[in-house]
């Protein structure tokens, strides 16, 4: 009797689980679309993330060296990430990444390997670069990216040559 049952039992949980393959919408959660992902603005009762509202007063963590990436547009993220830290220091993060591994700003995301598989980061990094090229304020930055003018960023021109070095200064 006790095999019978056993074999009941493991019958049912192998029905459970054709069950889950046939019915996959019935299975699985919805999708759920985070903030920062639509084509417009982030939602204006969705909180922005973690940055920093004035620049560092203290020394800022180095980013990752960006010869450790072979990708072309993960190498140009790190680069400009490193040209740019106290501005990306002071700006928000719209893949959440606060949340999910307690970083304070974007500049977190170039500190880790975060950044290197994320396209929300670097397109975030890559909009701050061309806006403080531009002349832009951090501030001014922070409230194009609240408003997802860093969705616009054509990531092509990134993948497809290496960032030339920073010029040095003369001596």
């Amino acid at each position: 009797m006790k095999t019978f049952h056993k074999m009941l039992l493991a019958g049912s949980v192998l029905a459970a689980a054709a069950g889950g393959l046939v019915f996959p919408e019935f299975a699985a959660s919805p999708a759920q679309q985070m903030p920062g992902m639509a084509a417009g603005a982030a939602s204006p009762e969705e909180p922005t993330p973690a940055f920093h509202a004035a620049a560092p007063r203290d020394a800022l963590p180095p980013t990752m060296e960006a010869s450790i990436f072979t990708d072309i547009q993960t190498f140009n993220a790190y680069v400009v990430a490193g040209r740019t830290k106290k501005v990306l220091y002071q700006q928000p993060c719209y893949c959440h990444c606060d949340r999910s591994q307690g970083h304070g700003s974007l500049l977190d995301c170039f500190a880790s390997r975060h950044g290197s598989g994320c396209d929300i980061c670097q397109k975030e990094a890559f909009y701050s670069y061309e806006q403080t090229r531009k002349g832009k304020t951090p501030a001014e930055i922070r409230e194009g990216i609240i408003h997802g003018e860093w969705q616009k960023v054509d990531t092509a021109k990134y993948a497809k040559n290496y960032l030339p070095p920073q010029a040095t200064p003369a001596k």
